[in-house]
């Protein structure tokens, strides 16, 4: 037999009883989809959430990594060119003594001078200015009065300072002026 002759052969008023208790379990099927529906996007909610935080952590890890590398290598090198500046102090000192006698020598430590010079410069260590006084780059040791100088002037210089960009590997060491 087939469905519908089942169907044919019940008597009238079972046929509206069954569809009536599935009505009711069709509801309850559509609520459990419903709830699992939402529920499944909760999930997918927060683990879409929880991507785009990892996404940004990573970024800011790369941004971090790249600025922290870039400070190690500035830090480094200052530290690496400090350790040459007194054999450029020596060699300057050499050059201030004057000694007449010793003219070959002179114009070899002059050489020697201007090639450490070049060195610090190609590898981007600068001069620290010495104009006007700043604690950040000169070092006072020595105050004078000097009503021909302005204020905070740098009157003398006794040692030059040298920074590699914004980093100050030495500061100057001078005398300042009123």
């Amino acid at each position: 037999m087939t469905d519908n002759e089942k169907e044919e052969k019940k008597p009238a008023g079972t046929a509206k009883k069954t569809g009536a208790k599935k009505e009711p379990a069709k509801k309850a099927d559509s609520e459990k989809l419903k709830a699992k529906l939402e529920q499944t996007e909760a999930e997918l909610a927060r683990i879409n959430d929880m991507f785009l935080r990892t996404i940004a952590e990573y970024e800011n890890f790369r941004k971090r990594t790249a600025r922290e590398k870039t400070e190690l290598y500035t830090s480094v090198a200052a530290d690496t060119v400090g350790k040459f500046l007194p054999v450029l102090d020596s060699i300057e000192a050499a050059l201030a003594s004057g000694n007449a006698d010793a003219e070959k020598l002179r114009s070899g430590l002059e050489l020697i001078a201007k090639q450490i010079e070049k060195s610090l410069s190609d590898v981007g260590v600068t001069e620290v200015e010495t104009e006007t006084f700043d604690p950040k780059l000169h070092d006072a040791v020595m105050h004078v009065e000097d009503d021909a100088l302005p204020e905070n002037a740098v009157a003398q210089v006794f040692r030059k300072g040298y920074k590699l960009g914004d980093t100050v590997i030495r500061p100057a060491t001078v005398k300042v002026a009123n």
